[in-house]
């Protein structure tokens, strides 16, 4: 059960320092935002379900 509510892989993902060794191009940079928003999409989601499912 521990391992559902493991959310560390997404906060490291959000604030992780940029590698300046790594190149990046147009495509690199969008796709790493579109990720991000669905993961905040998906926890926004999330958040609401609970909330509405606490408020019956």
């Amino acid at each position: 059960m521990k391992g559902l509510f493991d959310f560390t892989e997404v906060a490291t993902y959000f604030f992780r320092k940029k590698d300046p060794n790594r190149k990046t191009n147009f495509n690199l940079r969008t796709m790493h935002l579109i990720n991000k928003i669905s993961m905040l999409m998906f926890l926004a989601g999330l958040v609401y379900l609970v909330f509405k499912l606490m408020t019956r």
